[in-house]
């Protein structure tokens, strides 16, 4: 069985930066391609970044673009994902997720597959 446990979250001014990590158990993670989303209140779920096992493929939303980086330790069974330059938008509950049947690829980002395994999440405020 697949867990995932999220942490890096937590208050951030505007402009600041935050790095999430993801931490998986009871799997090989580089068998397994991990996709990063968010949830803000009253707002629907949203893909943010997703990275292949192997490193090759990384896919992030537009609106994250250049400001944050998905990377992964497979030997540590981690994923990250460095935010810098926030605002007050980014601010939500970020979570991880993963399913081996589907691949990192824009789709994934844009929320067209259903994952099978999720985190608890993470809250990220960018707030003054």
């Amino acid at each position: 069985q697949v867990q995932l446990v999220e942490s890096g979250g937590g208050l951030v001014q505007p402009g600041g930066s935050l790095r999430l990590s993801c931490v998986a158990s009871g799997v090989i993670l580089e068998d397994y391609d991990i996709g990063w989303f968010r949830q803000a209140p009253g707002k629907e779920r949203e893909g943010v970044a997703c990275i292949s096992g192997n490193h090759a493929v990384r896919e992030y939303a537009d609106s994250v673009k250049s400001r944050f980086t998905i990377s992964r330790d497979n030997a540590k069974n981690t994923v990250y994902l460095r935010m810098n330059s926030l605002k007050p938008e980014d601010g939500a509950v970020y979570y991880c997720a993963t399913d081996k049947r589907i691949k990192c690829t824009r789709g994934v980002v844009y929320g067209y597959y259903r994952l099978e395994f999720w985190g608890e999440g993470t809250l990220v405020t960018v707030s003054t």
